[in-house]
């Protein structure tokens, strides 16, 4: 097993180089949707980011160390886009929008997916999910996919395009994938959000013109049903969800008009949670800051900076207290606890590289300065 391992690396993670045998740096395009920003099944961080050809990933050397490996490259031509989700059992599953152009036709648009079963070791094969839309003037509009992975270990992916509505394609047991399925709804603006809670069940939000569509699973293995919306009126793509107490989501989403996040939670009203974010989703987590349970967010604000939000776990009405880090980025910050329990934060700045800040060990969220991820 570990010498097919080995050849699997060998065989789809590699270096670029010129020529001569010397490194060439490889553009990075953009930060992936989803959380980028992964623990895996040994408690080491890793970095996951769309360049030319591919996709980027970083590996902490130790849990919690600060020092990276990479980055290694696995290659996938033609891809637009890049999401990122993790199941319970941490596997890191990818799904890829790739565009494919013969001559000046409309070029051939689908899915790809491949899955990660350890830190530090290769993916498995890409293969392709297709597209759901068959008329090519419909199937050149397909979204960003998004996925979550439900308690039983199955991969839900989740799209949108020019129809409208929200399509899903699932992984059944015996590990074949179903047939498209189409889950309705109104016209979709911007990116979609999923994730499983502690109890295996899936929730989805779909950010519409006039409102959050939002689909709920009620039991395991049960097929998604539609849920009351969310309003006010979101900004395209800026959804997220977060388990803030056990099988319990709370919903964060950018209001239309610019005045700032909105929370909210079953049963309950939305409320304004401040900030001033620009456009894109929130990254989410929980964490224990100075003994009490906590929530952070965080997201590219007005002035293209990535922004830094607190408050109490259940207290968002409260407001958060926000930090602008200074640091322009590209897309949506991603957050994570490292092994050691500490709050890490990651971004990637216009000219294309990752930086990684970590917690510092003071009272609060004080974070280390930026350290820039090897390009090379």
């Amino acid at each position: 097993m570990r010498g097919r391992g080995a050849q699997a690396v060998d065989r789809q993670s590699r270096a670029v180089v010129d020529p001569e045998g010397r490194p060439q740096r490889v553009a990075l395009t953009a930060a992936a949707t989803g959380s980028w920003l992964l623990r895996g099944n040994d408690d080491r961080l890793s970095v996951y980011a769309l360049v030319e050809g591919g996709v980027h990933r970083w590996t902490e050397t130790a849990i919690g160390s600060g020092r990276w490996t990479g980055p290694d490259l696995f290659p996938a031509e033609g891809l637009t886009g890049l999401a990122v989700a993790q199941g319970a059992n941490r596997y890191v599953h990818f799904l890829g929008r790739r565009e494919q152009r013969s001559g000046e036709g409309v070029p051939k648009v689908d899915l790809l997916y491949a899955v990660q079963y350890q830190s530090g070791r290769t993916l498995g094969d890409w293969r392709s999910l297709g597209n759901p839309y068959r008329d090519p003037k419909d199937a050149v509009t397909l979204g960003m996919p998004t996925a979550a992975v439900d308690g039983q270990g199955t991969v839900h992916v989740f799209v949108s395009g020019g129809p409208g509505g929200v399509m899903l394609r699932r992984e059944s047991r015996s590990g074949a994938w179903e047939a498209w399925k189409d889950l309705r709804g109104g016209s979709v603006a911007g990116g979609l959000a999923a994730a499983a809670n502690s109890v295996g069940l899936i929730e989805l939000l779909a950010p519409g013109h006039r409102s959050v569509m939002r689909w709920v699973q009620t039991e395991r293995g049960a097929d998604l049903r539609r849920a009351q919306d969310l309003v006010p009126a979101p900004l395209p793509g800026s959804a997220a969800l977060l388990e803030t107490a056990p099988g319990t989501f709370t919903a964060y989403w950018s209001e239309q008009s610019g005045t700032g996040v909105y929370a909210q939670r079953p049963g309950e009203w939305a409320f304004p949670a401040g900030g001033a974010p620009g456009y894109g989703p929130h990254a989410t987590l929980r964490a224990t800051l100075d003994g009490y349970d906590c929530t952070v967010l965080a997201h590219q604000g007005r002035d293209g900076t990535a922004v830094l939000g607190v408050c109490g776990t259940g207290a968002e009405s409260g407001g958060l207290w926000w930090t602008d880090t200074g640091v322009t980025c590209t897309g949506t910050p991603a957050l994570a606890l490292d092994g050691q329990g500490r709050v890490v934060m990651a971004a990637v700045t216009a000219d294309g590289a990752v930086l990684v800040n970590r917690q510092r060990p003071e009272p609060g969220l004080a974070l280390s300065d930026w350290d820039r991820l090897p390009d090379d």
